[in-house]
């Protein structure tokens, strides 16, 4: 069975600390594609949410000291409780702040999975790689390279994403080259992405690389139908339509679409 299959037949819990600009297309995500979101953030019950979910998404697009310390307390009581956890570090490298954050979250916490651009994940190791605002600049240097050498040092999965996606162990590497540039229109799309992952890891049983791969296609899949039954309407449009593939793209077709590169 699919993990896609599997995410809709088990409809997993997948708490979100994320940012307010993108915690209703999140929650409308997660639900189109069959989890159920749970979008809470008060130091007073994340750790309770954090023990009984399925999987933990941290996102700091908009950051504050409260809403970290809610990621420390759900972080580390996603470990405690053996719960998948999924860190997308937005602007990393864009403030000193978000790069300091960014490091010291993956410090306090064992993370399952770090979902970025490249510019992002460069920050998070402490290398230098050109960004503006939440956006990364193109860099010289070798994606996968930077991905493979951030997942053996994070000790987790990481998830480089642009024009072809990078989703690596530190070991075994694969390319995923579904999607569609209409998507970097639409606001969100990068966070709700993460949280997919997190959905996928939910029902990985252990097996988070080969999880978070199909969640890369699958979502780009989606994308790509969307924007063929949207053609010319713009991302308006386009939005809605990714909600409704989210969910009615099936295992079948997502398999049939579907274009994955392993590379070691």
């Amino acid at each position: 069975m699919s993990y896609l299959s599997k995410v809709r037949e088990s409809n997993p819990l997948v708490h979100n600390i994320t940012n307010i600009v993108v915690a209703n297309f999140s929650a409308n995500g997660l639900l189109a594609l069959g989890a159920s979101p749970f979008m809470a953030d008060a130091h007073e019950e994340v750790v309770d949410i954090a023990a009984f979910s399925s999987a933990v998404v941290l996102n700091i697009g908009t950051l504050n000291d409260y809403a970290i310390q809610s990621m420390v307390l759900a972080g580390q009581s996603a470990n405690k409780h053996g719960v998948p956890l999924v860190l997308d570090p937005v602007g990393a490298g864009a403030t000193s702040y978000r790069t300091a954050v960014t490091q010291k979250l993956v410090n306090e916490m064992q993370i399952t999975a770090l979902r970025g651009n490249v510019a992002e994940v460069a920050n998070v190791i402490g290398e230098s790689w050109s960004i503006k605002g939440v956006d990364a600049g193109e860099g010289d240097g070798d994606v996968v390279v930077l991905a493979e050498s951030a997942a053996r040092k994070l000790g987790c999965v990481v998830i480089i994403t642009g024009k072809d996606d990078v989703i690596t162990n530190g070991y075994n590497t694969y390319i995923a080259s579904n999607g569609h540039p209409i998507l970097t229109k639409v606001t969100g799309t990068g966070c709700l992405l993460s949280a997919v992952v997190g959905a996928f890891l939910a029902v990985s049983e252990g097996a988070s690389l080969e999880a978070a791969v199909e969640a890369l296609s699958f979502y780009g899949v989606a994308a790509e139908i969307a924007a063929e039954l949207t053609t010319g309407q713009g991302p308006g449009s386009f939005q809605i339509e990714f909600l409704n593939q989210l969910s009615l793209v099936t295992a079948e077709t997502y398999q049939d679409k579907s274009i994955i590169k392993q590379l070691r």
